[in-house]
C-alpha cells in the first residue's frame, strides 16, 4: 500500500517535470523566495523542535542549521541566472566547423533521504540544490527526529504543491521509498545504509550522491598552538554533543606536546561544558546514549564521563591513553566521545590513517608549512581544515562530500547544483562548410591527412 502511495507520487512528479515548468528560471527563483519566506515564518518552531530532538540551543540551532540554510538559498538566487546559462566550449577537430555548448539541465524527479543529527540543514539544502537546478524533489525525513520532521513537513506541505515538493508520511518505510524509479538519490546517513541505498539504485542504474561519515582524525604536530587547538577541538568534538558527521573522531598528538593538550582541553571542559546546562545538547535517544555509555565502561581512565540518564546527556569524555587497539577505535564514535593516540613520528600516523578507510574530514594542527603541505596531498579525505575543525562545511564555496567509505559526489553553493544537473554537451554545427575527408571512401590519402592533423 505504502509503495502503491509512493509510485503515485512519483508518477505525478514526473508528469508535472516534462511540462518543463520547473527548467524555467523565474519559475526555480519564486520558489525559492516562497521557501525562504515559509521558513522565516516558523522559524521560532524549527528552532524549537530541533530543541526538543536534540536540546539544541536556540544559537547552535541557529548557527549550524537554519542560517546555513538561508546562506544556500540567497547563493542560489543570486547566482542560479548564471549557473543555468549554456557554458560555450572550444570545438576540436571533429566538430569543426561549428560551436560547442554544455547545457545544464534538471534530472526530474530527485529522492532526498535525510539524517537525524542536522535534520533540517541536512534536508533543506540538498532542497535548494534540487530546486535551483530545476528538478521536482520527494523527502524522506528521519522519524528519529520527530519534532524536526513534523515542522519540515508542515513547511513543504503548506508552501508547495505535492507534484512539485512531496515531503513523505514520516512513518513511510524505507523499502517503499527506495524502490522507486527516480532521476537521482541525494542521501545522507551512514556507510551502512549508504550502501543498501546504492544497491537499490542500481536496479535502475539511478545516480546517486552519498553524504556519509567515518572516523576522522585530528592530528597535532609539535608546533601547533596547543591551547587554540584545545579551544577549537573540543568546540567541534562536542558542536552536537559530538553527534556530527565531520566531528573529529579521534586525535593523533605528537607526545611531546600530549600532557600539554590534555591539561588545555580539561581546563575548556571545565569553563564551557556542563552536563546540566539547558544549552549543552543531548543524545537522541536511548540507543545511542546506551551505546557510547557501554564504551565509556570499556576503557579505565577517562576524563569527564558522567552522564544524566533521565536527560539522555553524556558530558564531554576524553580518552587520554586511547590506541588504535581499543573498542572506541573500531566504528566511528557519533558522540562526546574522544580518544587521543599519541605517536612519534608523523609519518607513521600518515601511514596509520591511509591504511584505515578514508575519513569524512581530516583536521591538522601546525605552524609548519611543509608539514600542512604533506599532510594534505598524503592523506585522501573529503575535506578539512587546518588549524581549524569542521568550519569548511560552512563555506558555500568548497565542495564538501567524501571519498571512499565517506561517499560520493558534492554539494554546497554551485557544487550542488552541479551534482543535481545533467551537463549535456552540444555541437551546433556551421551550414555551408562541409570537409570531405570525413566521408567515405577512406583511401591511402585520408590515411596520410589524419596522420599529419593528429
Amino acid at each position: 500500500m505504502e509503495r502503491n502511495m509512493v509510485e503515485k507520487i512519483v508518477e505525478k512528479q514526473r508528469e508535472f517535470f516534462h511540462t518543463d515548468q520547473t527548467k524555467d528560471i523565474t519559475f526555480r527563483i519564486r520558489q525559492l523566495k516562497k521557501l525562504k519566506y515559509a521558513i522565516r515564518q516558523k522559524e521560532d518552531r524549527i528552532l524549537e523542535a530541533l530543541y526538543l530532538d536534540l536540546g539544541k540551543s536556540k544559537t547552535e540551532a541557529f548557527m549550524t542549521e537554519v542560517a546555513m540554510v538561508y546562506s544556500e538559498i540567497d547563493t542560489a538566487l543570486k547566482q542560479v541566472k548564471k549557473w543555468s546559462r549554456p557554458r560555450r566550449v572550444w570545438g576540436s577537430m571533429g566538430t569543426f566547423p561549428s560551436v560547442d555548448y554544455v547545457y545544464s539541465e534538471p534530472y526530474g524527479v530527485v529522492l532526498i533521504m535525510s539524517p537525524w543529527n542536522y535534520p533540517f540543514n541536512l534536508t533543506m539544502s540538498p532542497l535548494v540544490a534540487a530546486m535551483a537546478a530545476g528538478n521536482c524533489a520527494v523527502l524522506k525525513c528521519s522519524r528519529t527526529s520527530l519534532h524536526t520532521a513534523n515542522v519540515m513537513k508542515e513547511i513543504l506541505d503548506e508552501t508547495f504543491e505535492r507534484r512539485y515538493i512531496s515531503c513523505l508520511e514520516i512513518d513511510t518505510a524505507y523499502d517503499a521509498v527506495l524502490h522507486q524509479k527516480y532521476d537521482y538519490i541525494f542521501f545522507t546517513g551512514s556507510p551502512g545504509v549508504g550502501k543498501k541505498v546504492m544497491s537499490a539504485a542500481s536496479q535502475h542504474l539511478i545516480p546517486v550522491s552519498l553524504e556519509l561519515g567515518g572516523k576522522s582524525p585530528c592530528i597535532i604536530e609539535e608546533s601547533a598552538d596547543i591551547r587554540l587547538a584545545a579551544k577549537r577541538i573540543a568546540w567541534g568534538k562536542f558542536l552536537n554533543a559530538g553527534q556530527t558527521c565531520i566531528s573529529i573522531d579521534y586525535v593523533l598528538i605528537h607526545e611531546s606536546v600530549k600532557e600539554k593538550f590534555i591539561r588545555e582541553l580539561k581546563r575548556e571542559l571545565e569553563e564551557r561544558y556542563d552536563i546540566g546546562s539547558k544549552t549543552y545538547p543531548r543524545i537522541i535517544n536511548r540507543h545511542h546514549f546506551d551505546r557510547l555509555c557501554e564504551l565509556i565502561r570499556t576503557e579505565e581512565h577517562v576524563i569527564g564521563g558522567q552522564t544524566d540518564e533521565a536527560a539522555n546527556k553524556i558530558a564531554p569524555t576524553i580518552f587520554p591513553d586511547s590506541d588504535f587497539d581499543r573498542e572506541i577505535m573500531k566504528e566511528e564514535i557519533f558522540g562526546p566521545l574522544l580518544p587521543v593516540i599519541s605517536y612519534r613520528h608523523l609519518a607513521e600516523v600518515i601511514r596509520k590513517v591511509k591504511e584505515l578507510e578514508k575519513p569524512l574530514a581530516c583536521y591538522l594542527f601546525t605552524n609548519r608549512k611543509e608539514v600542512a603541505d604533506q599532510v594534505i596531498h598524503s592523506i585522501s579525505y573529503g575535506g578539512g581544515c587546518i588549524n581549524d575543525v569542521v568550519v569548511h562545511f560552512t563555506n558555500h564555496r568548497l565542495p564538501f562530500g567524501g571519498v571512499g567509505l565517506s561517499g560520493m559526489g558534492s554539494y554546497h553553493g554551485k557544487y550542488g547544483f552541479d551534482a543535481l544537473s545533467h551537463k549535456k554537451g552540444v555541437v551546433k554545427s556551421i551550414r555551408g562548410i562541409d570537409l570531405p575527408f570525413r566521408y567515405q571512401p577512406f583511401d591511402d590519402k585520408k590515411w596520410k591527412l589524419f596522420k599529419k592533423i593528429f
